[in-house]
């Protein structure tokens, strides 16, 4: 699907196509009068009229001797309505790896021993390393505020402020007022 997405945005992404589109959306036109309107060469248009058929925005139909092309409405409002689906535009970025923020920004926190060399300040970088350290506790497991400490000691000596990120971020949650810890499945 992202080859066919990729496909019709090549088709749009000329000025003149553009224009095409837009006088054709006005009312069908010859080659010719594309062509005199555009003042460009018949040939040229016929080539970019190609590519708008190739995808299915405009469609041609004889008249007399001439072909009349059109912008065919309904396909751009189907095309458009299953390009731009909530699925077809998450299967785009399939291959995308969708930690490779995180990914890095752990890495350049992180000594070699695995513990942090700082706490970030910058919330979006907090965060990825909060996530980081969340995968020390197994989901759904409760913890004493303790057993917390004991894990999250491992990255950074400032055990309070790590657990205080883990639960304000929503990664951890707590019960009572020392009571015990868990991260939510």
């Amino acid at each position: 699907m992202s080859e066919e997405l990729v496909t019709f945005f090549k088709a749009l992404s000329d000025a003149n196509r553009l224009k095409i589109i837009g006088l054709l959306a006005q009312k069908p036109y010859s080659v010719e009068e594309l062509a005199a309107l555009l003042d460009l060469k018949a040939s040229t248009v016929s080539h970019h009229l190609s590519k708008l058929a190739k995808v299915g925005l405009v469609s041609a139909r004889a008249d007399s001797y001439y072909n009349v092309y059109q912008l065919d409405e309904k396909a751009l409002e189907l095309k458009s309505r299953s390009l731009f689906s909530q699925e077809n535009l998450a299967a785009s970025v399939v291959d995308v790896d969708a930690d490779a923020y995180d990914n890095k920004v752990v890495k350049d926190y992180l000594r070699k021993d695995g513990g942090l060399k700082t706490i970030p300040a910058q919330r979006k970088k907090l965060d990825a390393v909060l996530r980081h350290v969340a995968k020390a506790f197994k989901p759904g497991k409760r913890y004493s505020e303790k057993q917390v400490n004991e894990i999250l000691k491992n990255y950074h000596a400032d055990t309070a402020s790590l657990r205080r990120e883990l639960v304000g971020s929503g990664i951890m949650k707590r019960e009572g007022g020392g009571g015990d810890y868990w991260r939510e499945e």
